[in-house]
Order: structure tokens, then sequence, then C-alpha cells
């Protein structure tokens, strides 16, 4: 755990890899909402080789308190206090990864000039408008549907059939999740507090401000993605010019489990063009 912020301190939970000892520029990994850490231990083994790799619990999910009331838990006030943890850390800036929200906040970082790179999966907020009502209602049904599994839930996802018929919303390929891992997932995203505090504060806004980056930057859309579909949330205009767009094939939302071999791969190729550039 790290305090960060000053008014009112905040311990984020994180974990850091670096097999290096200390030789690997920072990498920050940022998970979506409902989400936590764990969800990129299938490739921290295999970043950490070449980064110094830092996956941290955003302010209400995983082991992370809520944000201080009155602190709207978006992804613009995600990244000031990352820009806090990082400095907690000894550092101005870090290539940073997110999926889903946590890609939104990569790019917000970005635009405050903390990033050395940025590499976002599915990132939300590229939209015109509010957040499309069909993912609010995935997410509800989600979050019932977790909450209703309670201790039950390491029976009833035992089977790659009932992992796959549980969260084949969010993950391409759930029977290639051990068991813990779709267990944790389930309970987090059950008993993540800040789920539907930060769903409520980001539904009504999108990303925007974004053409002025200058660092490289990487999205990842999953072919078989279901909740962010290419009409609603896919729009380009407010992303530099400098952009790659790469397709995961086989994967959805959330690619780790999906294709670990290629999501390492993409998040070390995006941020390998920007390796001993600005720190």
């Amino acid at each position: 755990m790290i305090r960060v912020g000053e008014d009112a301190p905040l311990r984020l939970s994180y974990e850091r890899r670096d097999e290096r000892r200390g030789r690997g520029e920072p990498l920050l990994l940022i998970h979506g909402a409902g989400s936590y850490r764990r969800v990129w231990d299938p490739v921290l083994d295999r970043l950490a080789v070449e980064r110094d790799v830092i996956s941290v619990d955003l302010p209400g999910h995983g082991d992370s308190p809520l944000v201080e009331e009155g602190t709207p838990p978006t992804p613009a006030n995600f990244a000031r206090l990352m820009v806090s943890f990082l400095r907690e850390l000894g550092m101005e800036s870090a290539h940073v990864v997110g999926n889903s929200s946590g890609g939104w906040t990569a790019l917000e970082i970005a635009k405050l000039g903390h990033a050395r790179s940025v590499t976002a999966f599915s990132p939300a907020g590229l939209r015109r408008k509010g957040t499309p009502r069909q993912i609010i209602w995935a997410f509800r049904f989600g979050h019932i549907l977790a909450r209703q599994l309670g201790w039950a839930a390491p029976l009833l996802l035992a089977t790659g059939p009932e992992r796959t018929l549980l969260l084949g919303h969010f993950f391409g390929r759930p029977w290639k999740m051990p068991v813990d891992a779709a267990v944790g997932a389930v309970r987090n995203f059950a008993c993540s507090p800040g789920l539907w505090p930060h769903i409520k504060a980001t539904s009504k806004e999108r990303f925007s401000g974004g053409r002025k980056i200058e660092v490289p930057v990487t999205v990842a859309w999953g072919s078989r993605e279901v909740l962010l579909l290419p009409g609603q949330a896919r729009l380009r205009q407010e992303l530099p010019p400098q952009t790659r767009w790469i397709p995961l094939p086989g994967c959805r939302h959330v690619p780790t489990y999906d294709d670990t071999t290629l999501v390492a791969r993409v998040i070390l190729e995006g941020s390998d063009g920007a390796v001993g550039g600005r720190r």
C-alpha cells in the first residue's frame, strides 16, 4: 500500500515486479471498472523481464479504498491520482497501459504529460456522447449475477462451459482461465464499492483533447468485443495522429487471459519506440 494525495491521503494497493532489478523502464498497468490489478497476472512475468512493472488497484477496487467524498471517480481524476502515485514511487512518468476505463485513464495521464507511451486495450470514452445503455445494463446484470453466486462461485465456475456462460461477456476464452482467477474476478466484481460511483460519474462524459498527445499511442481491440461496439465507442477524432490500431484475434473486452502472448507483445511493442525517451 502507498499513500497518495495531499488533503486526504489515499492508500492505494499495488504490486511491483522487475526482474532486471531497477534496469527496466517503469510500466504502469491500470484495470477497468469492476476489475482489479490481478487481471494483469497472466502477463506480469513476461513483462517483468523487460520492464519495471507496477499494477495498481484503482480507488474502490481490489484492496484500495474509495476516493474522498466530493471527488468524482472519473478517469481524469484517476489520472491525477496516478501521477501522485508515480511521484510517491520516485517517478515523473511511466509507460502506461490500461484496459477499458483504465485505457481512458491512461490517455488522460498522457494529456497531463506523465506518460512515456500509452497502450489502451478496448479503451472506454471514445464516443460521441454518454455511455451507451447496453453497456450499463451489461454491467448491472453482471454485478447482480456475481453477487448472487456468493459462496457457490467455486462450484459454479469449476468447468470451462460454466466459466464461458458466466464470464463470456467480458472474456473471449473464459475456459482458459484458472478456476481461482475466475472466482477472484467474480468476487471482486461483486464487492467493488467503486464500480457504480465510477459508472455514474462517467455516464455523461467522454474522452477529449487527445490530439496534442505527443508520445506513442497504441489502441488494441478484440475481434470478439461485444461491449464497446464499433459504431458507438471507437471514434478516432480525439486521438493523436500517431495512434496505432491493433486487432486482437479471438479476444473480447478483457484480453489478458484470451491470448497472453499477444497481449504481452502488444504492450512491449507499444512502449519500445519510447524506451530511452522522456522521463
